[in-house]
């Protein structure tokens, strides 16, 4: 495990607020999980009287995916006017606006596939923003784990609402509260992180970018539980960072995004999260009852059943590889040899299936059935273990603050925009291909893995500011002088900053 420098209480409060802001990834995986369910549910399919199952599937989670998309494409600009945390604030709002109408008993598809929209417009938004919060203020040891989190909540999400929805379909009798009580809850997460950043500091390097210096010193000192020499170090390399940056391009103009260095990042960032959904992974956490169904049965019950140890294995898996492995392993290699293990196990999947589970009824359907979820089940470790996790704290670590929240951007808007794809067309293509979907997704794992032998970079252990180095950007500079630098100064010195022009100026801070 990363061993962190500071206080422990600085150690303590590093964990907690970057795990907490990660509580829009359980939003993400709960609202994820409960999906599948929902619709197996004849207490559902009866309110609001619809016929076909599979269209009703397909816009329910495309519709939401579309808000998301369209949200995460536009929030930066939102982002870098009022800040990480107000946004924060006001997309959980906008989800929870969006859940409500969900819940009133409309009896209408429309008033249903609207309250979807506007919440996947606030999800889109937390989503997009949490990351780059998260990076911001997380100690570079610990910079993967804690951004990983985003997964590893994600996956507690997907667990619950698969539980709930067991719960709800086996444990009450037919009526509407079977389906209200697991999309109504959603309240509860977006509540929780709304209202808990009311009383947080704001990104330490939003404040610097925005000359806001005491209130960036307050914040960092705040985050880190402590003012001693480390965190004037770290505060000058902060600084020093930013002002290389603005050195290297007076003003932020969109032809920047088109320097090699960034527009490296930006195109990495696209393909990290086009093959996090490339995997199959999160369609499966979408449909995971249909898909069951193909391989054993048609057994709501049993299915939901299967569904929920399914979630629970997922968030187990997620959690031990954040925990012990994500700040040992490297970032590159997890990349690449993941999906050559994926697509390993999912073609055994297809052959199993095709080849001795047959039409359910044989005397080998049972223990192929068997086989088939088994390897779907090691499919999904090898996921917790990779293209899960890293793709969140990997694109938000790799941009420099000019355009961080462009880059995240672009990077959540991805993971919306074909989430939306994947999700509009597996219902369909599960219903004509049965087991051989997941010869085609075994296919995209092999393409993820070569493209990411041939563009990732390593970043294990570097700090933010570390990055322009590492993609050989023209705003590198010497980060080890920067923070020697800052280690020998004294207070007063650490919070004198200079504009672009080289003009210092000077900034009084009471440190106790």
């Amino acid at each position: 495990m990363a061993r962190l420098g500071g206080t422990r209480q600085g150690a303590i409060r590093a964990y907690l607020f970057g795990y907490f802001l990660c509580t829009s990834g359980f939003l993400f995986g709960y609202d994820t999980g409960i999906v599948g369910g929902v619709l197996t549910m004849a207490s559902y399919e009866r309110d609001f009287g619809y016929t076909d199952n599979t269209t009703v599937a397909a816009v329910m989670v495309s519709l939401q995916n579309a808000g998301a998309f369209l949200a995460a494409t536009q929030v930066w600009n939102l982002s870098e006017r009022f800040g990480r945390r107000k946004t924060i604030i006001v997309a959980c709002s906008m989800f929870c606006i969006g859940v409500i109408l969900q819940v009133i008993p409309s009896h209408s598809l429309a008033c249903f596939y609207i309250g979807r929209f506007v919440a996947g417009l606030g999800l889109g938004s937390a989503t997009a923003v949490c990351p780059s919060y998260n990076a911001e203020m997380a100690p570079k040891e610990i910079r993967g784990k804690l951004g990983s989190g985003m997964q590893w909540l994600f996956a507690l999400g997907v667990m619950i609402s698969y539980w709930i929805d067991y719960g709800t379909a086996v444990g009450l009798p037919e009526s509407s509260a079977q389906w209200q009580i697991p999309v109504g809850l959603q309240l509860v997460p977006a509540a929780v992180l709304g209202l808990g950043l009311v009383g947080c500091k704001e990104s330490v390097r939003w404040l610097v970018k925005k000359d806001r210096i005491e209130e960036a010193w307050d914040s960092l000192t705040w985050i880190r539980a402590d003012d001693g020499a480390e965190v004037k170090a770290e505060f000058e390399e902060i600084k020093a960072g930013l002002a290389s940056e603005l050195r290297a391009s007076e003003g932020f103009k969109k032809k920047e995004l088109l320097e090699p260095a960034n527009r490296y990042r930006l195109l990495l960032a696209f393909g990290l999260f086009l093959g996090q959904q490339c995997t199959g992974m999160t369609a499966l956490a979408y449909f995971a009852p249909q898909i069951f169904a193909v391989l054993v049965g048609d057994s709501v019950s049993q299915n939901l059943l299967i569904t929920g140890l399914f979630g629970a294995e997922k968030f187990i898996m997620c959690g031990i590889y954040i925990l012990f492995f994500s700040e040992r392993f490297k970032r590159r290699p997890t990349f690449w040899i993941a999906p050559i293990l994926m697509a390993i196990c999912f073609a055994i999947v297809c052959i199993v299936n095709e080849t001795a589970y047959g039409d359910g009824t044989g005397p080998n359907a049972r223990s192929a059935g068997i086989a088939t979820v088994a390897m779907i089940f090691l499919t999904n470790s090898i996921y917790q273990f990779s293209w899960g996790p890293l793709p969140w704290p990997y694109t938000a670590e790799i941009f420099p603050s000019r355009i961080r929240e462009i880059g995240t951007s672009v990077a959540v808007s991805t993971q919306w925009l074909f989430n939306f794809m994947f999700s509009l067309v597996t219902p369909y293509m599960v219903n004509a291909m049965g087991a051989y979907v997941f010869l085609f997704y075994a296919a995209l794992d092999l393409v993820m893995s070569f493209m990411a032998f041939m563009f990732v970079k390593e970043t294990q252990g570097r700090s933010i500011e570390e990055m322009e180095t590492i993609f050989h950007s023209k705003a590198a500079f010497d980060v080890d002088a920067a923070r020697k630098l800052g280690a020998g100064e004294t207070v007063d010195e650490i919070i004198r900053h200079g504009s672009a022009e080289g003009k210092a100026t000077t900034t009084a801070v009471e440190v106790p």
